[in-house]
């Protein structure tokens, strides 16, 4: 099942799951469409305007959607297991791409779905992935990024964080349990996915804020030496763990400049032997 550009928004089906979607601007021939993963409680209506801004400053189609358990998808399953990330990549967002039906795709992920994007071009083999932008990926968990997450549990019990996490997600408390039990299980202080930064062959942009409470500059010198394929890196100094929305003029310009090289690149095709 295809989406329907013409609709703007809607459900697909993928992993057993009924997903919602939105998207800005229509595709363009020889122009790929940009999919956004959210962050671990994110959602579609939680990138706000970040994806129009995309669109806009790119020229490109923009698909964003709410994995199961987030936003106004259908539950998932709880406990997630450790490896949920994996598993999103390898077993779910294959179906969404297909669903979406573009020949030419640039993956832009936040937090947990720039791991997922990651994960996904370093474990599934698909040409039609021209670029990934990564916006605080984590690869391997940090004591500091640990206890982060152990005091958003507090914040949910004592302010009003599940009120307002309420407007963007059909079970706030499902969708804040299952993140937060996920990264609290004792076997996730020694979650580590840095290996699949070995098999990834497509260029990279990754944009950090310096002051980022769940993730080191470690993260983000992970992919940009270890990565075979070019690295772009955008760190912003005065930013935390959601930089497009913090600062979001430069985090803008950067996507633009690095989706035209791609396009430029793509549009000289190979290079003769």
């Amino acid at each position: 099942m295809s989406i329907d550009w013409a609709e703007g928004r809607g459900r697909i089906e993928a992993g057993g799951k009924s997903l919602e979607w939105q998207s800005w601007g229509m595709p363009k021939a020889d122009t790929p469409v940009i999919v956004m993963l959210h962050e671990g409680l994110g959602s579609v209506g939680l990138w706000r305007e970040f994806p129009a801004a995309v669109a806009e400053s790119t020229g490109c189609a923009v698909v964003a959607y709410s994995r199961a358990g987030y936003g106004f998808s259908d539950p998932a399953e709880r406990p997630f297991p450790v490896d949920y990330m994996t598993r999103e990549a390898v077993e779910v967002l294959p179906e969404v791409l297909r669903a979406i039906g573009a020949a030419q795709y640039i993956l832009l992920g936040h937090s947990d779905g720039a791991t997922i994007t990651a994960e996904y071009a370093g474990r599934v083999k698909d040409f039609s992935i021209r670029g990934l932008i990564l916006i605080a990926p984590h690869f391997f968990a940090e004591p500091m990024g640990l206890a982060a997450i152990a005091s958003a549990a507090e914040s949910f019990a004592t302010t009003d964080l599940p009120q307002r996490m309420a407007r963007y997600h059909a079970d706030a408390e499902a969708t804040f349990r299952g993140w937060n039990e996920a990264w609290l299980n004792p076997e996730f202080a020694t979650w580590n996915v840095a290996d699949v930064i070995d098999y990834i062959r497509i260029p990279a942009l990754v944009i950090q804020g310096a002051q980022d409470q769940y993730g080191t500059r470690a993260q983000v010198d992970a992919i940009a030496e270890g990565s075979y394929a070019p690295v772009e890196v955008l760190m912003l100094d005065d930013c935390q763990h959601a930089p497009h929305l913090e600062d979001p003029t430069p985090v803008l310009e950067a996507i633009a400049g690095f989706t035209t090289r791609l396009q430029r690149i793509e549009a000289a095709g190979p290079v003769p032997a």
